[in-house]
């Protein structure tokens, strides 16, 4: 029987690097051989507590190393992670820990009143991770699994209704870990990896801790992302390579200019949402670094293209597919079978490899419209040039189709977020009884008089074609922004469409 096991990410450079510092939390340093070890006695609680191969243990606390104690104590008791959102309430918990048949919970001190609450709801037990598997017994090794057994459930945003448990395989995790930090943009064991993005998120875990681990470098936890005391923590640190979604860039853009000094940034990686290019090109003259762009979803492990220095990177684009991965255009008019496009053509973007997930848990009607032909369909537009480049225009849903023409939100976005005033814009559809849709940008000024909404308007109409500049300019002092740092697009529509239209 072959087996296979997310847990070897951490116990491979606990063997061949013991005494490196694997996680970096404030003044604490952890090396591999006391993380792993204090995995394993983890994990021998958590099978005290009835943890047995396959079974499902929510876990909830924010980027602390606690955190990375926990996600390989369960991985190496043969459980299953489902992590939890720390900025969910207790009812959208229970709501994670009922359908995911979740049979216990660990949680963070800080989290305490949603955990508790949120487990009453469904009758389960919850410990604080703090202080859990002190004095046990490590286990020896982890518990054998199989390439295909289930290693953690990720729940989609639910932009589109109640959240999907999407089901990621030991094979897809190992594997993500290993082409993101052999293949795409190799790190070297002697990185130090700022670790911002939040560890319950997939980007932050598989990309950030996963990849880390799998060349045995250092991974800096900041529990709550700030970006002037990351700048204080990356610099302190000496940290070399920098995972973020696009707003962590730009409030770390707004950062700099106060900071007494820069890191020394060999590598950056965006992903999560597109990155303004506008933002790209101030970001590395600033910080004298090269960011690379790039695509996933929870259905991907989450990692499908990249640019990357073999192929060279080009602002604008998410690269070329991960090794082992292929990224396609197929024509989203036809649902039943993947139907594949030309170079050139916008169509929604499928993919298929080995980071494609098993599906969705119990939803086989949403896993049967999602997996067709050997492909997974991910919602997105885009499109491959002739040099291989894969470019995300938009989702599929947030495509504005103004008078019959088809407005791609991004490419007004970028547009706009080359104004010097704007500092970050968001670009929705809203009803119109005459167009049918009317392009609306709401836009977070630099400062609270630093633009005008009619004279941003007037600029964005000498620089877009006339179906595609914005009629409605929105001013607002912040975005919404979810879990994970992403602008929640559904809750500018709630609040921008008239009350009568809604």
């Amino acid at each position: 029987m072959t087996t296979l096991s997310l847990a070897s990410v951490l116990a491979e450079p606990a063997r061949r690097r013991p005494d490196r510092i694997a996680v970096v939390e404030g003044a604490e340093r952890t090396s591999y051989a006391d993380l792993w070890r204090q995995a394993r006695c983890f994990a021998t609680a958590l099978t005290g507590q009835g943890v047995r191969p396959g079974v499902r243990v929510a876990l909830l606390a924010p980027n602390v190393t606690d955190f990375v104690r926990a996600y390989y104590g369960i991985i190496a008791a043969g459980g299953v992670v489902v992590p939890v959102p720390t900025l969910l309430n207790a009812e959208e918990a229970g709501y994670l820990l009922r359908h995911s048949g979740a049979e216990l919970l660990l949680h963070h001190a800080a989290t305490a009143g949603v955990a508790e609450a949120a487990a009453a709801t469904v009758g389960i037990a919850t410990h604080d991770v703090a202080g859990f598997g002190d004095g046990a017994e490590p286990l020896p090794s982890y518990v054998t699994r199989r390439p295909e057994d289930p290693a953690v459930i990720f729940y989609t945003s639910g932009t589109t209704g109640r959240p999907k448990g999407a089901v990621l395989t030991h094979l897809n995790l190992v594997l993500n870990a290993t082409v993101n930090a052999v293949d795409a943009n190799p790190l070297l064991a002697e990185d130090v990896v700022m670790g911002c993005l939040p560890l319950f998120h997939t980007f932050g875990q598989s990309v950030s801790m996963n990849t880390t681990f799998r060349v045995g470098a250092t991974l800096v936890l900041q529990p709550r992302f700030d970006p002037i005391e990351a700048l204080r923590i990356m610099v302190a640190e000496r940290a070399t390579i920098f995972f973020g979604v696009p707003t962590m860039y730009i409030h770390l853009l707004e950062a700099a200019g106060d900071a007494p000094a820069l890191p020394a940034l060999r590598d950056c990686v965006s992903g999560g949402a597109s990155l303004p290019v506008a933002v790209l090109e101030r970001f590395e003259e600033l910080f004298a670094t090269r960011i690379f762009e790039g695509y996933g979803l929870s259905e991907t492990s989450p990692s499908a293209t990249v640019n990357q220095r073999v192929y060279g990177a080009r602002p604008g684009t998410v690269g070329h597919p991960l090794w082992g991965v292929e990224v396609e255009i197929a024509d989203p008019d036809v649902q039943d079978r993947v139907v594949l496009l030309g170079t050139e053509e916008t169509g929604e973007v499928v993919v298929r490899g080995h980071n494609v997930f098993a599906g969705y848990l119990d939803d086989p009607a949403a896993s049967a419209a999602v997996l067709v032909d050997g492909w997974f369909r991910t919602g997105d537009l885009g499109v491959k040039d002739s040099d291989g480049f894969v470019s995300i225009v938009d989702r599929l849903k947030d495509l504005v189709i103004r008078g019959g023409y088809n407005v791609y939100p991004r490419e007004v976005e970028e547009t706009l977020a080359r104004h010097p005033s704007v500092a970050q814009v968001a670009v929705i559809g809203v009803p119109d009884p005459v167009h049918g849709e009317e392009v609306c940008a709401v836009v977070v000024p630099t400062s609270a008089d630093a633009i005008d909404a009619e004279d941003l308007r007037d600029w964005a109409r000498e620089r877009l074609g006339r179906h595609k500049y914005p009629r409605l300019v929105e001013l607002v002092a912040e975005l919404p922004l979810g879990p994970s740092h992403k602008v929640l697009k559904r809750e500018l529509r709630a609040r921008f469409t008239p009350a009568t239209q809604r």
